[in-house]
């Protein structure tokens, strides 16, 4: 007879591999969402400390011409108050789901 309160090892797994991608997911939503904020409140003189960070990466890609193919790298984040404000409410908002 089965017990329903006892589940099998791959769909503990699963529910764990569900969670990551919950997290990834709101973790991403968070960076997004507090950029935006950042952006916005950019001309608001009491708000503006939420634009306050730093930004680091290429000034300039980096490109690579192959004759009939051409590679660009590149890569440039920035890293503000209201961004980890929006990754730490992701953080709590994982938590309470």
């Amino acid at each position: 007879m089965d017990n329903p309160v006892i589940k099998p090892k791959g769909v503990v797994k699963q529910m764990k591999y569900k969670n990551c991608w919950v997290l990834l997911l709101l973790m991403l939503a968070g960076v997004v969402l507090g950029g935006f904020v950042g952006d916005l409140t950019r001309g608001i003189s009491w708000l503006s400390w939420l634009n306050a960070g730093q930004s680091f990466g290429f000034d300039t890609p980096l490109i690579v011409n192959l004759g009939i193919l051409v590679i660009t790298f590149g890569i440039n984040i920035k890293i503000t108050m209201a961004g980890i404000i929006g990754v730490a409410a992701a953080l709590i908002t994982y938590r309470l789901i």
